[in-house]
């Protein structure tokens, strides 16, 4: 069970955190039902991903496991999908950067850093009721739409198949938290859509690995940007915290406005205010997977869209912590004592 202390605790009776096995045993079936080559992908992913699935259990359950430990269970979970495969990035549409990824080592380790960046940053947003999952749903959704629209009819079925099983999930999870993803199924459905991403690029030359970033800007963002603001407090890189975007969303927006909705019934607000926040935050990734179906071929665009989104990031969390709009450059660089301050 999920209890209740903790600064990132956000529901209000302890709850089961272990839904990490109902979405690995989704994607079990996906593979044993499916289609022949959907599921030898899925196979890979299941194999591939049990580091990730099995060390975030463990803390699940025994709340034991180190920080780190669980880093390197996921960077595990990105080398052992190399090495089944043989599939490794070769190029980041990055004109240096692809000159070192001719070696196969920089090729590896390129990929294992971005597939276990990619698994801790769902880690981290999995903080409000429908979050992570919503969004891990929509970006494998994307990636369906992308692998089916350059003709990549194994790689869409395999993701729609993860997509479809983190949704059964979300139904579970969303509005009332029945049940939590926990850390064994945030990283596993990390490790699940980084892998499909690195497929997507890799199988089909035309794809822009800015595309497949597009999709996961939000997470990517948010967790180089916590390990900023960490360092410029002086804190963990790991340490929780309740300062994430989604958090400041709920305390500056969500809550305040909910108060003024039903001020005669702050119980009811209590109860609504997390699910109304995962699911508007979740949403914000919609406007990246629908623009990445649009540049997907055209790294340049691509990678200005990135910028763009991050950017956005970074100016709307300058105004929840500031209460007004300045320029990110101003917020990271001028003024960094309102991150460390919050205010």
């Amino acid at each position: 069970m999920d209890g209740l202390a903790g600064v990132q605790k956000m529901h209000r009776a302890p709850t089961p955190r272990v839904g990490g096995i109902a979405l690995f045993s989704g994607v079990f079936a996906g593979w044993l039902l499916g289609a022949t080559e959907p599921s030898a992908l899925l196979g890979v992913i299941l194999v591939a991903g049990l580091p990730a699935f099995v060390f975030g259990l463990a803390e699940d359950i025994t709340k034991r496991v180190s920080v780190s430990a669980r880093l390197a269970a996921t960077m595990a979970s990105g080398l052992i999908g190399c090495a089944l495969t043989g599939v490794a990035l070769t190029g980041v549409d990055v004109p240096f950067l692809d000159l070192l990824m001719g070696n196969i080592v920089v090729g590896v380790a390129v990929t294992v850093f971005a597939v276990a960046g990619i698994a801790n940053a769902v880690n981290i947003i999995d903080g409000f009721n429908g979050l992570a999952s919503g969004f891990v749903a929509l970006a494998l959704a994307g990636i369906t739409a992308l692998a089916l629209l350059v003709g990549d009819i194994a790689l869409g079925v395999a993701s729609l198949t993860i997509s479809a099983a983190i949704a059964g999930f979300w139904l579970m999870n969303w509005p009332f938290g029945k049940i939590f993803l926990g850390d064994g199924g945030s990283y596993f459905a990390g490790f699940a859509l980084a892998w499909v991403s690195v497929l997507l690029v890799e199988r089909n030359a035309n794809v822009t690995a800015f595309a497949a970033l597009l999709i996961c800007i939000h997470p990517v963002t948010e967790v180089l940007f916590s390990i900023f603001r960490r360092r410029m407090s002086r804190s963990s890189p790991g340490a929780p915290d309740a300062r994430h975007l989604h958090t400041l969303i709920m305390r500056r927006i969500v809550s305040p406005k909910l108060r003024r909705i039903y001020e005669e019934d702050p119980d009811l607000v209590f109860r609504i205010q997390n699910p109304v926040t995962g699911l508007l935050t979740a949403s914000m990734s919609v406007p990246p997977v629908l623009l990445s179906l649009l540049v997907w071929d055209q790294p340049a665009y691509a990678a200005i869209s990135c910028v763009g989104f991050a950017l956005g990031y970074i100016t709307l969390y300058a105004r929840l912590v500031c209460f007004r709009w300045c320029s990110p450059v101003t917020f990271l660089f001028i003024k960094p004592k309102r991150i460390i301050l919050g205010r």
